[in-house]
């Protein structure tokens, strides 16, 4: 999958969110907790923009948002919509996978938007790149948890859309993942999301080529051999084989093994960063881990699909604006 030559099409960006700008919240995946819906869209009120709440978020059919016809409808109508400036995912949960072959990308082609969201919408994002090369934003649903994300999160978001200043993420020792760090420099575009989504991806229209880009990865709730498999799938098909460097974030619920699970405490077991260790550390490109991405305490924004670099021995992942 992709070729070696390393050349990424630029990003198309959409422009900066400001205040009065009117934006809508969907729910293309699962559905959000109402109270929790209602916090977040008080504070992208009380940053001046104007939130619309689309039709079907408090569907609810299962553990999807509602149906797919109407999650789908929600969707591109945000798209198509020239008055709509930004689209931010409810949450995420699943769901995304069972409409993204619909998604407009010719409406965000035309005009694009922002757009923002996590976990199961990483199958959007990737979809809005294959498709429309648009820039994009991995950051926390509109279902807002104050003590998951707290002020240092939203201040992340409201700058990540609402400013054009470079983002900056700094390695924190407390991730789990800041044990998976190796090698020097790389730049590239910054793509990825979540890897359970990345991988059930393959061979569909949502998975980026990652040729000469900075994977980014993370994931929750994984068991040290779930990591393991998905990235030795993604290394069998090829999808790995030149990337110019890897940009890990949260590896929630990835710790060592507990007690009840069998084999916990044997000689040589593997927790999870040992796993990304094995499985990264011979493709040959800088590995930078311990980035507040994805969903753990703390979660960050960044902008995917335009240039990053990720600089091991500072502990930093730098990304360009995506927006303009």
């Amino acid at each position: 999958m992709g070729s070696s030559t390393g050349v990424v099409r630029p990003a198309v960006l959409p422009a900066v969110l400001r205040e009065g700008d009117r934006v809508r919240v969907v729910a293309p995946g699962g559905p959000p907790t109402p109270a929790r819906l209602d916090r977040g869209v008080r504070l992208l009120r009380g940053w001046g923009l104007a939130v619309e709440v689309a039709p079907h978020v408090h569907d609810r059919w299962g553990y999807l948002a509602g149906r797919d016809a109407d999650r789908l409808a929600d969707l591109n109508a945000a798209l198509r919509d020239p008055g709509v400036r930004g689209v931010f995912a409810a949450r995420g949960g699943y769901g995304c996978q069972r409409i993204v072959d619909g998604v407009d990308t010719d409406a965000a082609r035309r005009d694009p938007k922002v757009v923002v969201g996590f976990s199961d919408i990483t199958s959007l994002h990737g979809k809005l790149w294959r498709d429309a090369r648009l820039a994009t934003f991995y950051g926390p649903g509109v279902a807002w948890n104050d003590v998951r994300t707290g002020p240092e999160s939203a201040e992340s978001l409201r700058a990540a859309v609402m400013t054009t200043a470079p983002v900056v993420v700094h390695r924190d020792p407390r991730e789990p993942s800041a044990a998976v760090s190796f090698g020097t420099r790389a730049t590239g575009p910054l793509l990825g999301g979540a890897l359970t989504m990345l991988g059930t991806s393959v061979g569909a229209g949502d998975l980026p080529d990652f040729a000469g880009a900075i994977l980014f990865i993370e994931d929750v709730d994984e068991p040290p051999y779930s990591y393991d498999r998905m990235l030795t799938h993604l290394r069998r098909v090829g999808a790995l084989a030149h990337l110019a460097g890897v940009a890990v974030g949260q590896l929630v619920g990835a710790g060592p093994p507990g007690a009840d699970q069998p084999g916990a405490g044997s000689p040589g077991e593997l927790d999870a960063p040992a796993v990304l260790r094995d499985r990264l550390g011979d493709l040959g490109v800088p590995v930078l881990g311990g980035l507040r991405l994805g969903h753990g305490t703390g979660q960050l924004t960044v902008p995917l699909g335009v240039p990053a670099t990720i600089d091991v021995a500072a502990g930093t992942l730098t990304v360009e604006p995506g927006v303009r």
